[in-house]
């Protein structure tokens, strides 16, 4: 069981039957009053992102996730096709509402730590910063750099990121999956 103030960012409690993960916690004491923990938490389940105040007679049951490691085939519909490295036959699925906004950084025969609670599949878990391929990449305009100077573009997963005016077409760069932000700019 946790304590009020340790159901911190990234931790994985159960609230209301269902895991969910704390996106944000802030402890703070209002005037005269005892301390409550303002959080965020997003269902793991749904990816429904709920507000709660934790008081300082209140605990929270931390969630068992186990990662399991799975290969990532193909999305189709909005559902998500992963398989067992070593058994393709056995092959199961992942709703896009489950994997939020990390789905869109996953690659064909990718190797990824996929969640599971109580033997249900609810997400994954992928490497905090990735080498993706930029596939299209528009022409920096010069001059136009006001506002830091930065353009969209298209990685090889399919995914749009604006990134400085310098990177082109068929660069390596390095994305923050968590964030979803350009990091920097490797070879071709």
């Amino acid at each position: 069981m946790l304590e009020y103030n340790e159901i911190s960012v990234k931790k994985c409690i159960i609230y209301e039957g269902e895991p969910y993960e704390v996106l944000s916690s802030h402890v703070f004491r209002k005037q005269q009053r005892k301390p409550v923990n303002a959080t965020k938490l997003r269902n793991l389940v749904t990816g429904r992102v709920v507000e709660h105040s934790f008081h300082q007679n209140e605990k929270a049951e931390e969630a068992d996730i186990e990662k399991r490691q799975e290969k990532f085939l193909f999305a189709n519909k909005g559902a998500y096709w992963f398989c067992e490295p070593k058994n393709p036959a056995n092959r199961f699925t992942i709703e896009a509402s489950s994997l939020g906004d990390t789905a869109r950084f996953l690659q064909q025969n990718m190797l990824v730590d996929v969640k599971l609670f109580e033997d249900k599949y609810i997400g994954v878990a992928l490497p905090i910063k990735m080498d993706l391929k930029v596939t299209e990449a528009a022409p920096g305009i010069r001059g136009d750099t006001a506002q830091g100077g930065t353009k969209t573009v298209t990685l090889e997963t399919g995914a749009t990121l604006n990134v400085p005016l310098f990177v082109q077409e068929g660069d390596i760069i390095t994305v923050n999956t968590e964030t979803g932000d350009y990091v920097s700019r490797g070879g071709k």
